[in-house]
């Protein structure tokens, strides 16, 4: 196992759900981010897929003791540094290049690229990755493929996200080779702009118990 694949272990802690989030409204960032960790959810992931993203992280770094932040949606180097110096913990990228490596090798944030095919997965682990991201999940074949993939792959574990419910969680949770899963379930788009932090919490909490 390598030392960043420990560090990234180490901050997810035995949670077995982490929040990707889409955050529209950098006021919403630290209510939902607290609504979280109550909820037992202390690691998150709040992706750069709006203009707000890393003022989010900023804010919630700042303000929410409890949270540990990443940054998802990673897509070149800019963005990687970008996000490393608004202080993320850790980046999640859907995919992986040899660029994105390249930042990540000379960065000490550690990197959970996205790998689907063997020639991905093969891609990261000789730059001595061994903790991948499985996106999009459910439409690349689901718990059955990442099953498929345990015996060739001995020795590397993921985190897969996208289409993941309440309903599959607990399909991937099963394997041997996942760590734990991403979903947006956790903190629905409704909800947030309702800022019904209460249900969110409890949403939360249903999530941090599955095992």
């Amino acid at each position: 196992m390598s030392s960043k694949t420990e560090k990234l272990l180490s901050l997810l802690d035995g949670q077995p759900v982490i929040p990707v989030l889409k955050i529209e409204e950098a006021a919403h960032a630290v209510p939902l981010a607290r609504a979280l960790a109550k909820g037992g959810l202390r690691v998150i992931e709040i992706t750069l897929r709006t203009g707000v993203a890393l003022e989010s992280i900023r804010r919630v770094i700042g303000e929410v003791e409890d949270a540990v932040v990443g940054a998802g949606t990673i897509l070149d180097a800019r963005q990687f540094e970008e996000a490393a110096h608004a202080g993320s913990k850790f980046i999640v990228s859907p995919g992986v290049t040899r660029e994105l490596l390249a930042a990540a090798g000379d960065s000490p944030v550690p990197l959970l690229p996205g790998a689907i095919t063997p020639g991905e997965i093969m891609m990261a682990r000789e730059a001595g990755l061994d903790f991948l991201k499985f996106f999009p999940a459910e439409q690349a074949g689901g718990a059955a493929f990442l099953k498929a993939l345990a015996s060739p792959f001995a020795g590397i574990r993921f985190c897969p996200t996208g289409g993941i419910t309440t309903a599959n969680a607990r399909d991937y949770l099963g394997l041997p080779n996942v760590i734990c899963v991403g979903g947006s379930w956790v903190a629905p788009d409704a909800m947030v702009k309702a800022g019904d932090w209460a249900g969110i919490e409890k949403l939360a909490r249903e999530a941090a118990g599955m095992k």
